[in-house]
Parts: structure tokens; sequence; C-alpha cells
């Protein structure tokens, strides 16, 4: 009998041991026993253990990798059954770049296929997640709730840009509320409709009604949006409510291998430059994915200035967009035209890197061309920006940027400008840009030919003009000749572009060979040296000294307001004997008739 005693003895204590062992060791044994079931590569990984209170389950951290790319990252869940299954997460963070690195499976034949199938095995649950981020889309985070059973499935998603709230039942989906803050400083774009889902749920709903309403911009009046659709075609159409003319049309029609968007119409009728054209998109393979999907398509520009009506066409693809690595070839040729000023282009360029930071890159031969009349006096011959290999991001502009003008004026005479310069990254006022600038040109009111050349950069709010030299021949005017006048600089000009404390400063030299009369006098050669101090450019002191030889000093000081430049000289009294002694006589006739 003892013997007997001891075996159900042991055997009682196995009972509770076995199981408190488990509950004591789940964060070993449940990632390992998860991943039977896990597709294959994917693997579960608890860094705290889980624990049972009388509440229900606790899971401090649970992260769902793919390989070694973190897909889902879990923490501060817990599970209970006050009536029905409830779940509360604290965190949800989803990684979308680790979704294309999901293993291809077969779905197994006891799989449900159909939408009821799976709407049968919900059971009655609450699922609450207080912080549900998307990366690399944070900006879009927010709290989700769903109540399920196999009857009616009720989702409401609330973020500080995005607001959702729908029902399924059935095959009837009812979206009651979309809100989504597309345009910053604008109300957001609201949307409601009705869906009929497909029997089967692989596809997009077999037909429905959306309609929208958003603000634009540019637009003072409400924007309507209607989308229609049944079986495997539909019409998107955008109206303002104040214009009879559609601003978007896209009729498309959808199978199972591919996506089309034919004859597409848009407009753009605002900032003073209307914009028109025609849209086509196919999408092949669009049932495999985004990253799998074939991506291909034509969007044409019109428009119409003073000098014409002007043709550009964008082409793109065939190529993928990618949430990871996306290659889609794109080439825009055509002109465009805005009152007197003609826009040629034929930029072939490769879009790349993710779709959350796609990197735009100017392929060889790409060429932006200009020609026409900028203001009323002033002509443009041709300006051209070669661009290839210039990239453009998020960031800003990189790479080498050029620009060649030829130009003239009627009157004043005709000029060539070239500025060559390098950018990192650089946007107006982040960034850096460094350029050196060089040209030459004549002016034609004093019979003189002039030329220029200077080096600076662009450093976030900071233009800094750290070389300057540009000068004349010779100025003539009337009965009077300045030698080769020219200035340069002495202290770099720094214009900091700052909203609070902006700044403008610098210290220039301008120098000038004799003045010739044409009745024998001369000057003696020049030189004025001045600085600038003040906020920008259009706002600025300037202060100085004017020496010619043993004439002066002529003080100067005055100001420049953008529109007029005004100050004083003092010229200390002087005896003409610091005129040279041969003219003075004739000096002092001919600065009388002056």
């Amino acid at each position: 009998m003892l013997g007997k005693y001891k075996a159900v003895l042991a055997l009682l204590l196995l009972i509770i041991l076995v199981p408190l062992t488990l509950l004591m060791t789940l964060g070993l044994w449940v990632p390992t026993l998860a991943g039977i079931w896990l597709p294959l590569g994917t693997r579960i990984a608890l860094d705290e253990s889980p624990r049972i209170t009388r509440k229900g389950l606790i899971i401090p951290d649970l992260r769902y990798l793919v390989g070694d790319c973190q897909l889902a990252h879990i923490t501060n869940a817990s599970l209970s059954h006050p009536s029905r299954w409830l779940l509360n997460v604290g965190t949800v963070e989803l990684d979308s770049a680790c979704l294309a690195k999901l293993p291809q499976t077969e779905q197994s034949p006891a799989a449900p296929k159909t939408l009821a199938q799976w709407q049968a095995m919900l059971p009655n649950t609450w699922i609450n997640i207080d912080k549900l981020i998307f990366s690399p889309w944070q900006e879009w985070q927010g709290k989700l709730s769903l109540a399920l059973t196999s009857d009616i499935q009720q989702l409401r998603y609330q973020g500080e840009k995005v607001k959702f709230q729908g029902q399924l039942k059935g095959q009837q989906l009812t979206v009651s509320e979309l809100d989504v803050v597309a345009f910053e400083n604008q109300p957001p774009v609201k949307l409601v409709g009705e869906f009929a889902m497909p029997l089967v749920p692989d596809g997009l709903p077999v037909s429905g009604h959306a309609t929208a309403t958003l603000n634009l911009p540019q637009e003072p009046s409400l924007v309507d949006a209607e989308l229609d659709w049944q079986e495997n075609s539909g019409q998107l159409i955008v109206l303002a409510r104040d214009n009879g003319d559609p601003l978007l049309d896209l009729p498309w029609q959808i199978t199972r291998q591919q996506l089309t968007v034919s004859d597409g119409r848009w407009s753009w009728p605002y900032a003073g430059f209307p914009l028109s054209g025609r849209l086509g998109v196919k999408v092949d393979n669009w049932q495999a994915g985004l990253e799998n999907a074939l991506v291909s398509g034509r969007l044409s520009v019109l428009t119409q200035g003073q000098a014409g009506k002007g043709n550009a066409v964008l082409n793109f693809g065939p190529g993928k967009l990618s949430m990871d690595n996306s290659q889609l070839p794109l080439q825009l040729t055509g002109e465009a035209k805005q009152a007197d000023l003609i826009l040629y282009a034929r930029l072939p360029a490769q879009l790349s890197g993710s779709l959350s930071d796609p990197t735009l890159t100017f392929e060889p031969g790409a060429l932006l061309r200009s020609k026409g009349r900028v203001i009323d006096s002033l002509d443009i011959d041709e300006i051209r920006w070669p661009l290839a290999g210039v990239k453009v991001t998020q960031r800003g502009v990189d790479g080498r940027l050029q620009a060649i003008l030829q130009a003239h004026e009627n009157e004043l005479g005709d000029f060539v400008l070239h500025m060559d310069g390098l950018a990192n990254d650089f946007l107006p006022d982040a960034g850096r840009w460094q350029w050196r600038y060089w040209g030459k040109g004549s002016f034609t009111p004093m019979n003189a030919t002039w030329d220029v050349a200077g080096k600076g950069e662009w450093h976030d709010s900071t233009i800094t003009l750290t070389d300057l030299s540009t000068g004349f021949d010779q100025l003539q005017y009337g009965t009077m000749t300045v030698e080769k006048p020219r200035l340069i600089l002495d202290k770099p000009i720094v214009w900091v572009r700052d909203a609070q404390h902006p700044s403008f400063s610098g210290a220039l030299s301008l120098d000038a060979g004799q003045t010739l009369f044409t009745g024998g006098s001369v000057l003696p050669p020049s030189t004025l040296k001045f600085s600038v101090d003040g906020r920008d450019p259009t706002y600025f002191l300037f202060k100085g000294d004017l020496h010619a030889g043993e004439i002066g000093p002529v003080r100067v000081n005055g100001r420049w307001d953008g529109i007029r430049l005004r100050g004083n000289a003092w010229w200390p009294k002087q005896s003409l004997t610091v005129f040279p002694a041969a003219g003075a006589t004739r000096l002092e006739d001919e600065l009388t008739r002056w």
C-alpha cells in the first residue's frame, strides 16, 4: 500500500508541477510552439514572459519578425473574458518595409475561402489598441477599436490626421465617417459611402457609391468627389461647386490581371496658370500586391499663353512602385507656355527608393530650355538648365546645378551669364548650395562692355557672396569718360534670412581710372569704399568715403528702400591745388557746366 500511495503522490505532484512549470516558462516554449503554425521564415519573440492573473493573460512585450526584420512590436497587451473576449493593447508598431519580405505560401485547402466563412469563424470579441503606429507613416498613428461578431464587424479609428468609422454586415460595407487631413492648415477631406464586398475577399468591392467633400488651397469653394462602380468598371469625378468643368474625370476598368484608367481628363484653372490634359494608367498584376504590380501610363499637359498653346507629355513605366525599392522610368517631353515665356523640356529620369522616401534622378540628356520675354524690356534669347545627374528627394536637390543665360534689352544691350555649382540636399533656407558665376555683356548707352565673376553659397538660411568682381572697360556719357570702373568685395556680403532676426551686411570698393573731359580736364583715379548694413537687399543703409588722389575724402551715406536710392555727400573745403595744376581752371569750367 505504501508504494501505491507514493505513486499517487508523485502523480499529483507531477500534475501540479508541470502546469506551474509551463506557466513559469511561457516565454521559452510559446515562441517555439507558435512557430509550428507561423509562415516559414517568421517567428515571435518575447522579451518578457507572459503571466496569468485573476483578470486574464498579460503579455508585456511581443515581437513578430520576418527574418531579422521586425514586422510588428506589441507592448502591454492583456486578454480577458468578461462577457466576451476582450483584447487591450497599449501599442502596436508595424513596419511596412517588412511586408515585402514575407514568404509566399500556398493556401491550405482547409482554410476559409468565402467572406461568410471568415465571418463565421469570428468569436464575439472587443479589440482596443491605444496607439497603432505605421512606419514610416508615423503621422497617421491613432487609436483602433474593433467590435466583432459573426454577424456584424465594426471598426473605429481616431488619429490626428485621419478618422474612420464603418461596419461590415454580411457583404455590405458602410463607411459612416472618413476624415483625412490631406493639406496643412486646411479642413479635412470627408468621405461617406456604401460598398458591396465580393463573395470571396480576394479583390475590390463588386459595386459601390461614395461621395467626398474637400477644400483645395487655391479653390475658395468646396470641391465634391463622387465614385461609382458596378462589377468591373466605374468612374471618379471631382467637381468644384462653382465650376461646371470637372477637375478630374477618370473612367476605369478592372479585371483580375489589370487595372486600367483610359481617356481620363483633368484640369487645374488656378494660380493664374490654367492647366489641363489627359491621363491614362495601366497596372498589370495588381492583385499580387504593390511590390509585384507593373505600372505604366501617360499624362499630357496643355498650357496656353500669349505665345500660343503648349503641350507636354509625361510617360512613365513600365516599372514598379515599392515600399522598399521602386524602379519606375519617367520622361517628360514637350513645351509649356505662359504669357510671353516658352519652356521646353526633355527630361528622362528614374524614380527609385521607397515610396516613403523616393529619389528622382535625371538621366543623361536631361535639359530644360526657355525663351521669351520676362518683362516688357528684357528678352530671353535662351536659358539652359542641364540636369543630368541631378537628384531630387524630400530633403532637397543634390548634384551639379548649371545655368546659361543669353538675353538682350533693346536699348541697354545684350549679355551672357553662366552659373555652375554643387547642391547638397538643398532647398530654400535648408541644405547647402555652392556656386560660381561669370559673364559679359555690352552697355550701349555708355558705349561700354562689362564683365562679372564671383563665388558664393547658400547654407541653410544664410546667403554669402564670398567673391565679386564686376566692371566696365569704360563709361562714356556726354563729354565725360570714366576709365575701367570696377566693383569688388572688401568684405563678404552676408544675408541672413531669419524671420526673427534678419540681417544684410558687407563692404565693397568701387575703383576707377582717370575721368577725362573733352575739354582736356582730368580727374585722377578714384576709389569709393563703402559698407552696407540692413535687413535684406531691399532695405539697407550705406556709408563710405570717396578719394581721388588728393581730392577728398568725400563722405557719403544714405539708404536703399527697394524703390528709391537716397543719400548725402559731404565734401570738406579744399583748395583747388588738389586738382591737377594744368587743368584746374578748365576742370572748374567743366564741373560748372555739369
